[in-house]
């Protein structure tokens, strides 16, 4: 999916901006993200941690069930935002959950540095499990 320098940077301040509202007490680890539907609509999300570790959830999870709690499951861009030097990218639970709705989304991860890491989810999670397999 072909983003606009401008929409993609907007969809970057929203990821950070969401990083800002995590609730991390026990990492301090903030970490947001924002999804964009093929229709250019953005939702948000932020880490989201319990005192049970199990419990907590992750930024790209909860940005994708914000658009799908809105009706919105066309998803085909994710951005994931983290504070660190190096891009972290989503994690193999996550990458299950952005499967579901995105196969070949593609994922930005950034960070406070200008690197950036830029992968098609297919290329990150080969082989994934999903509905075409039920």
């Amino acid at each position: 999916m072909p983003v606009r320098a401008e929409l993609r940077n907007q969809i970057i301040r929203a990821a950070k901006e969401a990083a800002g509202r995590s609730h991390c007490p026990y990492t301090k680890y903030p970490v947001g993200a924002a999804v964009m539907t093929l229709d250019e609509k953005i939702f948000v999300g932020c880490y989201v941690e319990n005192a049970s570790p199990s419990l907590s959830s992750c930024a790209a999870r909860n940005a994708i069930y914000t658009a799908v709690a809105s009706g919105y499951t066309d998803i085909g861009l994710i951005v994931i935002y983290t504070p660190t030097k190096q891009p972290s990218p989503p994690f193999g639970a996550c990458r299950q959950v952005i499967n579901e709705f995105a196969p070949d989304a593609h994922v930005y991860c950034v960070c406070d540095s200008p690197e950036v890491l830029h992968r098609r989810l297919s290329a990150m999670l080969p082989d994934a499990f999903g509905s075409t397999m039920l």
